[in-house]
């Protein structure tokens, strides 16, 4: 996983090194896997340089989320065979606009069409779609927590921690990171799971959140957690 800590300055460093901040949480002990926003819109419809995705996919990260998916199946495939809750995000807009809100005060290109392809932007990719017993929330601002009914699955599940992949990190990542931890979640974030369109906003935002809110972890850290859990901490509905 990225160096964290490469754009710092030797004050930073020191500074960090000092504060106390970037000390490990650890896992909670029922968690929820939670990927955020990894659809059409952020992943382009297929692999290829940034410059080229994001011309058709405004909000597309190009080849790099491309990257990523194979090791955010690879965390379903584990969290679903432990049964674990996986909740997935997504974004929703009206044709006409009139739900864009705030996004039209920073994007001069808020309210193009996606490219005809046959696909919605807000589909979640079909390598790691959701299934019937995940949960699927559709949101209009940066974090899954707000104005949705994200909380109460939580509550109703016993849900006390949150494993979270997913885009940007340095937006719906970082928004739904810093909600959790303000809901007293205890929360790690797969930092080669999440993906950003500009590598330094992905690498200073895994930083500030493993300082302040969050354990930074790897894919495969995530998955010997996971793999680690005692059987039967959530049944399945109906049983």
């Amino acid at each position: 996983m990225m160096d964290m800590t490469v754009l710092l300055s030797e004050q930073d460093r020191e500074v960090f090194e000092l504060s106390g901040q970037g000390k490990r949480a650890g896992p909670g002990k029922r968690p929820a896997l939670m990927v955020i926003d990894v659809s059409y819109a952020f992943c382009g419809e297929k692999s290829e340089p940034i410059a080229e995705s994001v011309k058709k996919w405004r909000t597309s990260c190009g080849s790099i989320a491309w990257d990523a998916l194979p090791r955010i199946a690879r965390l379903l495939e584990t969290a679903r065979a432990r049964n674990l809750p996986i909740i997935y995000t997504t974004g929703q807009r009206r044709q006409d606009g009139w739900d864009s809100g705030a996004w039209r005060w920073k994007n001069r290109r808020v309210g193009e069409g996606a490219p005809d392809l046959g696909v919605d932007g807000y589909d979640i990719m079909p390598q790691i779609v959701p299934e019937s017993r995940d949960i699927v929330i559709r949101k209009l601002k940066p974090s899954a927590f707000f104005a949705t009914p994200l909380q109460g699955f939580l509550t109703q599940l016993g849900v006390d921690s949150l494993i979270i992949a997913g885009t940007t990190t340095s937006g719906c990542v970082r928004g739904t990171v810093v909600d959790a931890f303000s809901l007293n979640y205890k929360v790690s974030v797969v930092g080669d799971c999440c993906f950003d369109r500009y590598e330094a906003s992905h690498i200073m935002s895994l930083f500030d959140m493993n300082a302040k809110y969050a354990d930074v972890i790897s894919a495969e850290e995530a998955d010997a957690a996971l793999k680690a859990l005692p059987d039967g901490l959530f049944e399945l509905p109906g049983r």
